[in-house]
């Protein structure tokens, strides 16, 4: 039986204020593992909008996290990017996992219990402190599966956010595909390099895309992905506002062009999918496809857990050029 009785949990105990608390830990159940956390890691977009409170009263059930203590506005306890390493597990046996490095999808927190089947292991060879990009993997994924890419597209991706660059590092496998990415931070640009696809800081004149990506996060993004589509292309839409309102120039080309504007959402499966694929195996892709060390451009800043209200309060208002910021746990 384990000795660990308490764990120190992030809660967002009102829109724009959080803290760290000490709270008992539930003795584990038989089909459970216990583990202590080694890093988790700040969602940027989705995480600073319920850190202000932006998430609409509509969506509060579709934008749960999986671990979810709480209710939007708050007090609430969210996140969903978690590595850490099984201290005790069901009874040993061929699928024991205890010593092994696992991913889940867990709020901020040092130690937790949840059921075996809730994580996926970390591939040998993949570095913890990587393994944090798993859910964006995933959703990068999921934006693949949704965008249905072709050999030879022309593909353009509106924002380089940790979401962006990874749909275009995937995009850039396609063979014969042309792949640029757009954002107005001149400092992405070394990112981009670093990840093999070409980059700028507006878009580019006559693109005649094939397929178009947003991930801005910004309305003024989407419109810049309207304006360089090709006649009869898609857009797919990856990034989610919140409670915030969408004004697009749907007057102009958009009908003549033939254009088809497509939502993407990683809670869902594409239902050309979802009859063989199923989240966990989604998850173990993630995980495989961050074997490669170039992706660790990604991870711009680590803090220590304890400094995580700060943290995330100055992110959510001024992320100053932030892509993945990693939460680093200590590990007695």
């Amino acid at each position: 039986m384990s000795e660990i009785n308490t764990a120190r949990q992030f809660w967002i105990r009102a829109p724009g204020r959080g803290e760290i608390v000490r709270a008992q830990l539930a003795p584990r159940q038989k089909d459970e593992v216990l583990v202590r956390t080694l890093y988790s890691a700040v969602s940027r977009g989705t995480e600073s909008l319920v850190f202000r409170g932006e998430v609409p009263p509509s969506q509060y059930e579709a934008m749960r996290a999986p671990f979810q203590q709480g209710q939007f506005p708050g007090p609430v306890k969210y996140g969903y990017t978690s590595v850490g390493e099984v201290r005790e597990g069901p009874e040993p046996g061929p699928n024991d996992l205890t010593g092994r490095i696992v991913f889940c999808l867990y709020p901020h927190q040092d130690v937790y219990c949840v059921p075996a089947a809730a994580v996926t292991p970390v591939p040998d060879g993949l570095p913890a402190g990587r393994a944090v990009l798993a859910a964006n993997m995933e959703t990068a994924v999921n934006v693949l599966w949704d965008a249905r890419p072709s050999a030879g597209d022309r593909i353009v991706v509106i924002g380089a956010g940790v979401v962006g660059l990874l749909v275009a590092w995937l995009c850039r496998h396609m063979p014969g595909a042309s792949v640029t990415v757009v954002d107005t931070n001149p400092a992405r640009e070394a990112i981009a390099q670093e990840l093999g696809v070409s980059f700028l800081t507006k878009p580019p004149r006559d693109a005649n895309a094939d397929l178009v990506i947003h991930a801005s996060g910004q309305p003024e993004g989407l419109t810049s992905a309207l304006a360089v589509a090709g006649i009869e292309a898609t857009i797919v839409e990856a990034s989610w506002y919140g409670s915030r309102s969408v004004l697009l120039p749907l007057g102009e080309a958009f009908h003549s062009r033939r254009l088809t504007l497509r939502s993407s959402q990683v809670g869902r499966l594409p239902p050309d999918r979802a009859s063989r694929w199923n989240p966990r195996r989604r998850m173990q892709l993630a995980l495989e496809l961050l074997r490669d060390p170039r992706l660790d451009a990604l991870i711009t800043g680590e803090s220590a857990f304890e400094d995580l209200p700060e943290v995330l309060a100055t992110l959510s208002h001024d992320p100053a050029g932030a892509l993945c910021h990693r939460i680093r746990y200590s590990t007695p």
